[in-house]
């Protein structure tokens, strides 16, 4: 048995990024606000000089006010409906390859874990990593992510998930498009 690794954006789902799709569907929704609106541009800005243009992608602070809860039961759904017309063909045939050899398939994706967590589910992947948003109360806030699967933060989170499984290099196989990824793949 082996340890598949798949990136989601521009791996496994085609198109603009599962993140781009759940800014845009939120605020088709109603739920981001003129305050959700402007704690994302003001997160941009403030944390560009320790992130530079990656600011942007640890940016989630547009869920900063929402309860988790709501959030990540709406996601479910949305993710139910619509992420089958998101796959990219021949990745997702790749991915059913490897649960067809009884390899665990693993999601390893800058996304917020909520939007992971339910791409996991529709794939019937065993787990996805994400971004772990900070959150009190049961509210997101407006703060740099707990964890982001990123560059190198997202190599060293597959060592673990490696040492974890029990997995050496030679049992794993691992999907990415990026040159942030090249890390990951040269594992």
């Amino acid at each position: 048995m082996a340890l598949a690794v798949f990136d989601v954006d521009g791996t496994l789902v085609a198109g603009p990024s599962t993140e781009k799709r759940l800014f845009r569907f939120l605020l088709r929704q109603g739920w981001l606000k003129p305050a959700q609106l402007a704690a994302f541009l003001r997160f941009g800005a403030v944390h560009a000089s320790e992130y530079g243009w990656h600011a942007w992608k640890k940016d989630k602070a547009y869920l900063a006010g929402l309860h988790c809860a709501d959030v990540e039961a709406l996601v479910a759904g949305w993710v139910r409906r619509s992420a089958p017309r998101w796959w990219f063909p021949p990745c997702l045939d790749r991915l059913r390859r490897h649960q067809a050899a009884g390899d665990t398939v693993v999601l390893l994706t800058g996304t917020p874990q909520f939007l992971a967590d339910a791409l996991a589910r529709e794939l019937g992947a065993a787990q996805a990593i994400g971004t772990r948003c900070a959150s009190a109360a049961g509210r997101f806030l407006a703060r740099p992510p707990l964890r982001h699967p990123f560059g190198p933060a997202k190599l060293e989170l597959l060592k673990a998930l490696c040492a974890d499984l029990g997995v050496t290099a030679s049992d794993l196989h691992a999907y990415a498009d990026s040159a942030h990824d090249l890390p990951l793949l040269r594992f």
